[in-house]
């Protein structure tokens, strides 16, 4: 036999080439992505995340191998799945929502961590301090519970006349639902408005939030952070079309769905940069040294379409301030 023929025949084998591939997967760096929500509903947020962590050099599958970790909305679920990370040595956990971050906090004090979370990193105990996170974690906060309060600013002035608000928020996420409420509260008290903070864990709740909205008389809706909201953001942004409620959200599919009014970080980024931060720290960097980055960009965006069918006029003073208006 041939040199080039016993060659083709070892190498070309079905038998072989799995154990060659396994290897060379074994060789590779492994990243443990853990996020509280769904893989369908953040599928543009994980896109942004290995986009980042590209920019580094590393291509899932190619030369890093991430593990995924998703809690479907069931937060119970996540310390096991961090446990789970930790026990097979992942060389860093990219903790990306708030219930993820906290879970990753709790299950390991050595392997290094990167968060992205929406509220402020120090309060939650993930860092020290934002230029000097110190430890074994660092990352991203998007700042979606600080800007809480701003939408309900924004709905107040597209709604001056309106005296009765309600927050939406989700118990099980007690973390984010705390702070936001906390926010939210100090900001009515300041706009004069009577605030009314409704709970729902999952999208079975939302039907039993809308009947109490039109008991309690609310007359717009801030829609806080969370997995549970974003799983269900066309739900609710129909929601509210069906029972003629202003409403305000994060993410600019609520708007385009037919939500009346989005007031956004640039979350995308903020995921990207996560992935930027994860293949630092996979080439060497500590995250005790990698200063924590936070959104600094915005975006509003409003439905003239629905505000028209709620018999809304939108004040110049928001299209001025709107980056994007849906007609």
């Amino acid at each position: 036999m041939r040199r080039r023929d016993f060659i083709k025949i070892i190498f070309g084998s079905p038998a072989i080439w799995p154990i060659a591939v396994r290897a060379q997967q074994s060789a590779m760096p492994v990243v443990g992505f853990i996020n509280a929500g769904s893989a369908q509903a953040y599928a543009r947020q994980l896109a942004a995340f290995l986009k980042g962590l590209g920019e580094t050099g590393y291509t899932d599958r190619q030369n890093v191998a991430v593990e995924y970790r998703w809690a479907e909305g069931l937060n119970d679920r996540l310390p096991a799945m961090a446990a789970d990370l930790v026990h097979r040595q992942v060389a860093v956990i990219a903790a990306t929502s708030t219930p993820a971050a906290l879970a990753a906090m709790a299950a390991t004090k050595t392997i290094p961590i990167v968060f992205e979370t929406g509220t402020d990193p120090v309060r939650l105990g993930l860092v020290a301090n934002l230029n000097r996170p110190g430890g074994n974690r660092t990352g991203v906060s998007s700042l979606v519970v600080e800007i809480t309060p701003k939408r309900l600013e924004l709905l107040h002035e597209l709604l001056p006349t309106t005296n009765v608000m309600a927050l939406l928020v989700n118990p099980a996420d007690r973390a984010l639902a705390q702070d936001q409420t906390r926010e939210v509260l100090l900001a009515a008290r300041k706009l004069g408005l009577e605030l009314h903070v409704l709970n729902a864990s999952s999208e079975r709740d939302l039907d039993a939030v809308f009947a109490d909205l039109k008991r309690l008389r609310v007359g717009g809706l801030v829609i806080g952070a969370g997995p549970v909201f974003i799983g269900s953001l066309n739900k609710l942004a129909a929601l509210t079309v069906r029972h003629a409620v202003p409403a305000i959200y994060l993410y600019r599919e609520f708007a385009v769905a037919g939500g009346l009014m989005t007031y956004v970080p640039d979350v995308l980024d903020s995921y990207r940069l996560a992935g930027v931060y994860t293949g630092r720290v996979l080439k060497g960097e500590k995250p005790a040294e990698l200063p924590v980055v936070q959104a600094t960009n915005f975006e509003l965006v409003i439905n003239l379409k629905t505000a028209k069918a709620l018999g809304i006029t939108v004040p110049p003073s928001l299209l001025a301030l709107a980056t994007e208006m849906i007609e």
